[in-house]
């Protein structure tokens, strides 16, 4: 049977030889304070003005996408170049909604083909905007990185002026690594509410040069030397030191009757008395002990085992 080895390698992530031995394996934890930088960004007054209904669904690392069509605006930061591009269909939604066309309901306007619709000035000028704030907070992570490893950064980053510092820049090639963020419009209803409309999403992409990811990278070390100098603790220590189990303490135990529980009503008391409390380890029996109050608080103290 054959194979096409082409296709096979579109499922892989082809790797950087510059970077093996470095923690890309902590990339998403990266990605993880970056979405939750941009979901903020977007859901404040100020973002609403540019993303409009558009929130954050997805963010993550992955190869560069094979797509022509796209439109790459390069902006140099204190830390490298980053590339940002964003779907047609992404920018023609966010006119439509800053500009109130409505985009739902059933007096909808009809869809735009991004193939054939032109490009705008005023789209162009939105997408330098979103490019420059997404790239100022890629700037703002890499800063709390470095800042948690020790490392010496450049000052603070400093959002330029709309239109300032942005080139044309090419693709990222295979190797490129590159953020992709999946946005989707909230229209504030449930998909039940009226079958058959799905909330359109939007892409964009942010690829970083060989200087940006070997910030994320250094800033990622802390996270690495921290968790392995934790590692090494308690490899140290005995297994007994470090492990934590859960106990439960059950009070007060009563037996009733069926008819008893379904008589029960506002303001029934069910007399008991409380005696040496059982502590459980997962349903399972091990001690006896104590009830004691310190401080306004219920304690358990004086354990015997239970068998």
């Amino acid at each position: 049977m054959s194979i096409n080895q082409s296709d096979r390698s579109r499922d892989f992530q082809v790797l950087d030889p510059c970077l093996l031995g470095r923690p890309v394996h902590l990339l998403p934890a990266f990605a993880t304070r970056l979405a939750e930088a941009l979901g903020a960004a977007m859901a404040s007054p100020g973002g609403r003005r540019y993303w409009g209904v558009y929130r954050l669904e997805s963010l993550a690392f992955e190869r560069a996408p094979d797509d022509r069509s796209l439109r790459w605006l390069g902006l140099g930061g204190p830390y490298g170049l980053a590339a940002v591009a964003f779907e047609r269909s992404l920018l023609l939604g966010l006119l439509e909604g800053r500009y109130a066309r409505r985009t739902q309901g059933p007096n909808a306007a009809p869809q735009r083909d991004p193939g054939v619709e032109r490009v705008t000035a005023t789209e162009e000028r939105l997408a330098a905007t979103l490019a420059q704030q997404v790239a100022t907070l890629v700037d703002e992570r890499i800063a709390e990185g470095l800042t948690a490893a020790g490392a010496a950064s450049p000052a603070a980053p400093q959002l330029a002026k709309a239109g300032a510092s942005i080139v044309p820049a090419s693709a990222p090639g295979k190797a490129g690594w590159v953020i992709r963020a999946v946005l989707r419009a909230q229209y504030g209803r449930r998909e039940s509410d009226e079958p058959g409309l799905v909330a359109p999403e939007g892409r964009l992409w942010i690829g970083l040069d060989h200087g940006l990811m070997a910030h994320v990278l250094q800033g990622l070390m802390a996270e690495r030397n921290g968790a392995r100098g934790a590692g090494a603790r308690m490899a140290r220590e005995p297994l007994a030191s470090h492990l934590q189990v859960k106990l439960e303490g059950r009070l007060v135990s009563k037996e009733v009757t069926l008819a008893a529980l379904f008589g029960l009503k506002v303001g029934d008391v069910i007399p008991v008395s409380v005696g040496r409390a059982d502590v459980l380890l997962d349903d399972s029996r091990l001690f006896t002990a104590a009830v004691a109050e310190h401080k306004g608080k219920l304690c358990l103290t004086s354990f015997e085992d239970a068998e």
